[in-house]
């Protein structure tokens, strides 16, 4: 065998291997989810399909399980917005601007985000509480938008620092300020940038469990991980069908965006590559 055909073969086999690495969970939890009899364990081998489970989430008020999602994707996409237009002004500010300690300003960014979750929930928890925002969008937003900057703010830095300033020096000799430059120049060259950063913002917050878990006390502003997670306490046992298929339907318009707005992301690397 050559060794273009034995490049072929491994790397064939690679691609199968994290196919099924990675779509074999996901596989199991439709399974379980349109199980008849949805034991984690056995739906496998006796298995009848139904949609039960998907209708009784849906429809079982007890549940409140669109009361999460609806609090999951209002919460993310909030928080997605909010990141995404600090974080561009900030990677743009940073990229552009000459001012004293610039170079350092990525580095204490990624710095403080460092910290850990555990070690600053029980402080923020306490500051919720005498705010009065315990069980309220505000007290996951603002964690959350403290939390996901960082990321944003680097993933658009790298976008724009690869910028010409060329373009920054044309405008200026028209007359444009800064803020014009930002709008009218710099944001829609670096679109997929911030696409990408508020698509990874938004699945972060939609994700999130701890601050969720920490900072709601019931269906008004829980999340979709969090209800998921307690649906063991509603029923005194662990109800796989329901939990399976409740991941199923958050799972879904994550899955969608992502397949969306790829092409974006995939686009401008494209190009990138073509202009190298």
């Amino acid at each position: 065998m050559s060794e273009r055909a034995l490049k072929r073969v491994l790397l064939a086999l690679g691609i199968v291997f994290m196919l099924v690495f990675c779509l074999t969970p996901f596989i199991y939890m439709i399974v379980v989810s349109v199980s008849e009899k949805p034991d984690f364990l056995s739906a496998a081998v006796d298995f009848s399909a139904t949609l039960a489970n998907y209708r009784d989430v849906l429809a079982v008020r007890s549940l409140h399980f669109l009361d999460y999602l609806r609090n999951s994707v209002a919460i993310g996409g909030l928080v997605a917005l909010i990141t995404g237009g600090i974080a561009a002004l900030s990677a743009y500010a940073v990229s552009r601007i000459e001012f004293r300690g610039r170079v350092f300003v990525p580095l204490a960014v990624l710095a403080f985000s460092m910290f850990p979750q555990i070690s600053v929930v029980g402080y923020l928890y306490k500051l919720m509480r005498a705010a009065g925002l315990i069980n309220t969008y505000p007290a996951l937003i603002l964690p959350y938008i403290a939390w996901t900057a960082p990321l944003a703010f680097w993933i658009l830095l790298s976008y724009m620092t690869r910028i010409p300033r060329d373009f920054d020096d044309a405008a200026f000799v028209d007359g444009a300020d800064r803020l014009t430059i930002f709008r009218k120049i710099i944001l829609p060259v670096a679109l997929p940038g911030l696409i990408s950063a508020m698509l990874l913002v938004f699945i972060a917050a939609f994700n999130e469990f701890l601050f969720a878990l920490m900072l709601t006390s019931d269906h008004s502003a829980r999340t979709v991980p969090v209800g998921i997670a307690l649906f063991e306490g509603l029923h005194g046992e662990v109800p796989w069908g329901y939990i399976m298929a409740a991941s199923g339907i958050a799972a879904f318009p994550l899955i969608v965006m992502s397949l969306y707005f790829q092409k974006f992301v995939i686009q401008d690397v494209t190009r990138g590559a073509l202009k190298g």
